[in-house]
Protein backbone atom coordinates (compact mmCIF):
# COMPACT_ATOMS: atom_id res chain seq x y z
CA UNK A 1 0.00 0.00 0.00
CA UNK A 2 2.84 2.37 0.85
CA UNK A 3 4.48 1.81 -2.57
CA UNK A 4 1.17 2.48 -4.33
CA UNK A 5 0.73 5.76 -2.43
CA UNK A 6 4.27 6.86 -3.35
CA UNK A 7 3.76 6.00 -7.03
CA UNK A 8 0.45 7.89 -7.12
CA UNK A 9 2.02 10.93 -5.42
CA UNK A 10 4.91 10.96 -7.91
CA UNK A 11 2.54 10.58 -10.86
CA UNK A 12 0.35 13.44 -9.63
CA UNK A 13 3.37 15.68 -9.05
CA UNK A 14 4.72 14.92 -12.53
CA UNK A 15 1.35 15.68 -14.10
CA UNK A 16 1.04 18.99 -12.29
CA UNK A 17 4.59 20.10 -13.07
CA UNK A 18 4.31 19.03 -16.69
CA UNK A 19 0.98 20.82 -17.06
CA UNK A 20 2.47 24.26 -16.41
CA UNK A 21 2.38 26.25 -19.64
CA UNK A 22 5.61 27.71 -20.96
CA UNK A 23 5.57 31.49 -20.84
CA UNK A 24 7.74 33.80 -22.82
CA UNK A 25 8.45 37.27 -21.54
CA UNK A 26 7.18 39.92 -23.92
CA UNK A 27 9.83 42.37 -25.02
CA UNK A 28 13.56 41.91 -25.09
CA UNK A 29 16.65 41.78 -22.97
CA UNK A 30 19.35 44.04 -24.42
CA UNK A 31 23.03 43.69 -23.61
CA UNK A 32 25.59 46.45 -24.19
CA UNK A 33 29.07 45.06 -24.74
CA UNK A 34 31.53 47.67 -26.03
CA UNK A 35 31.41 50.83 -28.07
CA UNK A 36 32.72 48.86 -31.04
CA UNK A 37 30.07 46.10 -31.04
CA UNK A 38 26.36 46.08 -31.86
CA UNK A 39 23.87 45.68 -29.03
CA UNK A 40 22.98 42.04 -28.38
CA UNK A 41 19.23 41.49 -28.29
CA UNK A 42 17.30 38.55 -26.84
CA UNK A 43 13.66 38.92 -27.99
CA UNK A 44 10.85 37.31 -25.98
CA UNK A 45 13.04 35.08 -23.78
CA UNK A 46 11.27 31.96 -22.53
CA UNK A 47 10.42 31.56 -18.86
CA UNK A 48 12.94 29.33 -17.15
CA UNK A 49 15.51 29.83 -19.88
CA UNK A 50 19.18 30.41 -19.11
CA UNK A 51 21.29 32.53 -21.43
CA UNK A 52 25.05 33.02 -21.17
CA UNK A 53 26.10 36.63 -21.70
CA UNK A 54 28.75 37.48 -24.30
CA UNK A 55 32.34 37.64 -22.96
CA UNK A 56 32.41 41.43 -23.40
CA UNK A 57 28.97 42.03 -21.82
CA UNK A 58 28.95 45.22 -19.80
CA UNK A 59 25.32 46.18 -19.07
CA UNK A 60 22.07 44.18 -19.22
CA UNK A 61 18.80 46.08 -19.71
CA UNK A 62 15.49 44.31 -19.09
CA UNK A 63 12.90 45.64 -21.52
CA UNK A 64 10.49 42.73 -20.94
CA UNK A 65 7.35 42.44 -18.85
CA UNK A 66 8.96 39.85 -16.55
CA UNK A 67 11.68 39.86 -13.92
CA UNK A 68 15.10 38.74 -15.13
CA UNK A 69 17.82 37.43 -12.82
CA UNK A 70 21.55 38.00 -13.33
CA UNK A 71 23.68 35.05 -12.24
CA UNK A 72 27.39 34.99 -11.43
CA UNK A 73 28.15 31.90 -13.46
CA UNK A 74 27.39 30.43 -16.85
CA UNK A 75 24.66 28.00 -15.75
CA UNK A 76 22.14 30.19 -13.87
CA UNK A 77 22.78 28.12 -10.73
CA UNK A 78 22.18 29.62 -7.34
CA UNK A 79 20.41 32.84 -6.54
CA UNK A 80 20.58 35.70 -8.98
CA UNK A 81 20.23 39.44 -8.70
CA UNK A 82 16.67 40.36 -9.75
CA UNK A 83 16.38 42.92 -12.52
CA UNK A 84 12.86 44.35 -12.72
CA UNK A 85 11.23 45.31 -16.03
CA UNK A 86 12.59 48.60 -17.43
CA UNK A 87 15.71 48.38 -15.23
CA UNK A 88 19.32 47.44 -15.90
CA UNK A 89 22.28 45.84 -14.19
CA UNK A 90 26.02 46.10 -14.60
CA UNK A 91 27.75 42.86 -15.65
CA UNK A 92 31.54 43.02 -15.42
CA UNK A 93 33.05 41.78 -18.72
CA UNK A 94 34.28 38.26 -18.09
CA UNK A 95 32.13 35.77 -19.97
CA UNK A 96 31.12 34.31 -16.62
CA UNK A 97 27.61 35.76 -16.28
CA UNK A 98 24.21 34.52 -17.38
CA UNK A 99 20.59 35.56 -17.02
CA UNK A 100 17.33 33.71 -16.51
CA UNK A 101 13.71 34.75 -16.86
CA UNK A 102 11.18 34.30 -14.03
Amino acid sequence: MRVLSTVLALALTSALVGAAPAHAATGEVVVFTTEFEDLVRYPDPASGSCTVLPPTAHVLVNLTDAEVSMHAGRGCFGPGVPVAPNRGWHAPPSGLFSFSVA
